[in-house]
């Protein structure tokens, strides 16, 4: 090139430092023309807390160092409004502006982007088009992985530490000897970032202020940085086996069911169970026997053959993911993993439409993956969105749940009018129901099937509706069950009979709705630890307190410390045997004047 050349670079190549770069090995001389529009741009990413916004201002600052006899470099157009800038992406305004620019000075374009670079031709512009190419073969963070290392965990002022070994099986270790800077931490970062805007096998799935997160080959990347986290850190993860099918052993006929019978899955488990790894394993096997197998991800971190379709949630919208999958029609959809209200939405309507799904959820135990459903969907229409649940636990199938609905009297309640439609769980290998979903008054509940028990565990879901219903009347209640049927409820006196009501109206109304039978009795205030009154006389025998209250449980304190606890008689007596080791504590505190209490028990 000659000297007097006159450049204009747009933003691509400045986010990817290519211009400092060829000034350095002496490829480019001249004039080189910044739009103000790039400046902007850069300007609004970094303020949003984005990576790229950064490199990109760290470009010009490097350029402004590189000022020269041979290199000359100027700020030139006008700054773009705040509309054009968030346009920019969607409308190439911003790319639409450097073009202009390149045109307006007989510059030649410098540009990293294909389309810009089309486009600048179809104008009669020449164009530098810069295809970028990786320049290390390993990134710094991967230095600190070996076979082993399922996770490495970098934390500003810290050791770097990594997770060493398999799902349910492993050992925090350090892979550093010294603490780790902030710069350092930042550094690699900065080269995760760069790297996977070049590797075509790379991507930044999501881009916020204060963090990122890249999927970089077989790693997922999580960046995190001040002012989200007190510091800089960098979470790594990648999959250190990939598994089939055969692997996890199942008996047969799970086996089966999973391959063929399951069509809505709902793969659980806590973090770091192996979720992710055993859903690609069955992901693999549908893919092997001939099934159109897709995959909605974010990020995209499952390992999977060319066959199976990826997508990402993190570059579209559940409407336009909706749309795909219907119009491509795929034999399987792998949902990994199921977050928040968007993704529960998605999962049901793609399994009401009768798409065969696996969705992967975190769960502390299989039955808590039924019940965020709950919130989101009618309680009868759960088993036709979920009819299989595999709990994953250290690497194995631990657990697996059938999900069925009949029409039938909930466990624990006995009246026949009291049928409704009933989600019944069961064990997929014994076959025995363990839990139950119905509406219970205004609420979904999940109840655990009573085993050998003689009163249901629907007993203290009843007893709180039971108080619900009684609140009307006053505050002041407790619930005692009997047995299944039959309930004990206390309420002051002057209550009872508006609850009971006109011919006992209002009770039989409440035992009709609750299904159980109710007695209602005088509520006795709570007194207990309330000091009592007393009167003390010395027998030959006894030591007698006199608290003129019948069959009433007394705690005694002697100089504050317990003494003992007893029921008073009928008439309102407590007798002491003076010769017993009581009696003696008694008499001897009544000589030394000891402060003698009595409580109500």
């Amino acid at each position: 090139m000659e000297e007097d050349s006159v450049y204009v670079v747009d933003t691509s190549v400045v986010i990817e430092k290519a211009i400092s770069k060829f000034i350095k090995e002496g490829k480019i001389k001249g004039k080189i023309l910044i739009p103000k529009a790039v400046a902007a741009e850069l300007e609004n990413q970094a303020n949003k807390g984005l990576e790229i916004g950064f490199l990109g201002l760290e470009e010009l600052q490097e350029l402004q160092q590189l000022k020269s006899e041979n290199i000359e470099i100027d700020f030139v157009g006008d700054r773009p409004n705040l509309g054009q800038i968030i346009h920019s992406k969607r409308g190439g305004e911003i790319d639409s502006l450097i073009k202009d620019i390149a045109y307006s000075e007989g510059a030649t374009l410098i540009t990293a982007d294909r389309v810009q670079a089309e486009s600048a031709k179809a104008f009669g512009i020449e164009v530098m088009f810069i295809e970028l190419k990786i320049t290390k073969d390993k990134l710094d963070i991967e230095t600190f992985f070996d076979d082993t290392t399922m996770s490495v965990h970098l934390k500003e002022g810290c050791v770097a530490m990594a997770k060493k070994g398999k799902p349910g099986e492993w050992s925090l270790q350090k892979v550093s000897n010294e603490p780790l800077d902030g710069k350092r931490i930042s550094e690699m970062a900065k080269e995760v970032v760069e790297n996977s805007r070049i590797d075509p096998k790379a991507f930044i799935e999501i881009s916020r202020r204060g963090s990122t997160i890249v999927q970089y080959h077989n790693y997922r990347i999580v960046i995190v940085k001040p002012p989200v986290a007190d510091g800089w850190e960098i979470t790594a993860v990648k999959p250190i086996k990939k598994l089939d099918l055969n692997y996890y052993n199942l008996p047969k006929e799970i086996e089966n069911r999973v391959k063929a019978a399951a069509k809505g899955i709902l793969v659980a488990g806590e973090t770091g169970s192996g979720k992710s790894t055993f859903s690609q394993a069955l992901a693999e096997y549908y893919n092997s026997v001939g099934s159109i197998v897709k995959t909605v991800e974010s990020p995209r971190d499952l390992q999977l053959s060319e066959g199976i379709t990826q997508y990402s949630k993190s570059f579209t919208t559940s409407e336009e993911m909706h749309d795909i999958l219907f119009l491509s029609r795929p034999d399987y959809i792998i949902f990994d993993e199921i977050r928040d209200t968007p993704d529960f939405k998605l999962y049901v309507d793609l399994r009401l439409a009768g798409s065969n799904c696996l969705g992967v959820i975190h769960s502390a135990s299989p039955i808590n993956a039924v019940q965020r459903f709950i919130s989101r969907i009618d309680t009868g229409m759960i088993p036709s969105v979920i009819d299989t649940v595999l709990f994953i636990e250290k690497g194995d199938v631990k657990k697996v749940l059938t999900l069925g609905i009949l029409v039938k009297v909930p466990e624990g309640m006995t009246e026949a009018d009291l049928a409704r439609p009933v989600v019944v769980v069961k064990d997929f290998v014994s076959n025995k129901v363990e839990f139950e979903i119905y509406s219970y008054g205004e609420q979904t509940v999940v109840v655990p099937v009573a085993k050998g028990k003689k009163v249901s565990p629907v007993n203290e879901l009843a007893a709180k509706q039971i108080k619900k219903e009684l609140s009307h009347y006053s505050e002041d209640v407790k619930v005692e069950f009997l047995d299944g049927r039959n309930v004990r409820v206390y309420m002051p006196e002057s209550k009872i009979a508006r609850v009971i009501g006109k011919q006992g109206k209002n009770i039989e109304e409440l035992e009709k709705k609750l299904g159980v039978r109710i007695d209602v009795q005088e509520l006795i205030p709570d007194r207990a630890g309330e000091s009592l009154e007393y009167d003390i006389k010395e027998t030959k025998k006894y030591v007698v307190f006199y608290i003129d209250k019948p069959n009433l449980l007394v705690d005694v304190f002697v100089g504050g410390g317990f003494l003992f606890s007893a029921t008073s008689s009928k008439k309102g007596e407590i007798k002491v045997n003076i010769r017993s080791k009581l009696g003696k504590a008694v008499t001897e505190a009544i000589d030394s004047k000891k402060k003698i209490e009595l409580r109500v028990g």
